[in-house]
């Protein structure tokens, strides 16, 4: 049974990226949405890949099976004295004999598919095809440092009329920290994230942005006043005001600040995260 365990190996592995690609929408933890192909392909692969091993390996059981059978029937028609012969043999001999086998069938424990620790190794598909981790959180964004790249102050677009506009936490800091034509003033914002805390006491709404993966992911957050905290890496949406702080392009503007009007609890969209 051992011979089999890198095509149950393989099967397990491509079974948990089609459950997360295929038949769900989970895989958006991980990637963006337009790799979706690219997983639904490679776990595809993996599982006719492990189907193949399987028969494969069955195969060669098969034939050596035969093998085996091709020789017992071949001694089988050998001469009966020389059996005979070899069977008043020195009996210390035998004995000798008996005690190299045993070493040798103790030294041969592993057996031909390897050793039964190798099954261990299945754990970790079996974990992710039940229990797929979940998208990154508080924790991610809180191990990021606060260092952005020079982005330079400039104009931006105008904002779509009426109120509230709904931004992405990304564009609603960058209007915050480098638009000079100051595009947020006066309006009213909705952002939606999760909650991280500040080491002061501050909370704020925080989104994940990603280019590629969940590996690459950065922080936009706002820091929100004027409301109570709900419990960290809950997903709410904040509708308020843009408290300006700071030069334009200064560490003092960063995070830009929310004044709330209303802080709604909603559930964890199907994308966690923002594009880059």
């Amino acid at each position: 049974m051992r011979r089999y365990g890198p095509a149950v190996l393989l099967a397990l592995v491509g079974a948990a990226i089609l459950r997360v690609s295929l038949f769900s929408d989970l895989y958006l933890r991980y990637v963006q949405a337009g790799l979706r192909p690219y997983l639904v392909v490679s776990g595809a692969a993996l599982v006719l890949l492990g189907v193949a091993v399987a028969v494969l390996t069955n195969r060669a059981d098969e034939e050596l099976g035969h093998g085996d059978e091709d020789g017992r029937a071949g001694h089988g028609h050998g001469d009966e004295d020389g059996r005979a012969g070899h069977a008043d043999g020195d009996e210390d001999g035998h004995a000798g004999h008996g005690d190299g086998d045993d070493e040798g069938h103790a030294g041969h424990g592993h057996g031909p598919g390897g050793p039964r620790v190798a099954w261990f190794l299945t754990l970790p598909a079996l974990a992710l095809l039940l229990f797929p981790p979940p998208a990154l959180g508080s924790y991610s964004a809180e191990r990021e440092a606060a260092q952005r790249a020079a982005r330079g102050v400039g104009t931006f677009p105008a904002l779509p009329s009426g109120n509230p506009v709904d931004l992405t936490l990304g564009e609603f800091g960058s209007r915050a920290v480098y638009d000079s034509g100051r595009s947020l003033q006066g309006r009213t914002v909705r952002l939606t994230g999760f909650v991280t805390r500040g080491g002061d006491g501050t909370w704020y709404v925080t989104r994940l942005l990603v280019s590629c993966c969940a590996a690459d992911a950065t922080t936009a957050k706002a820091e929100v006043r004027g409301a109570q905290a709900p419990p960290v890496d809950t997903w709410v949406t904040v509708t308020g005001t843009w408290h300006p702080e700071g030069g334009l392009g200064s560490d003092a503007a960063w995070p830009p600040v929310v004044d709330a009007r209303s802080v709604r609890q909603v559930p964890q969209p199907d994308s966690p995260y923002e594009k880059r």
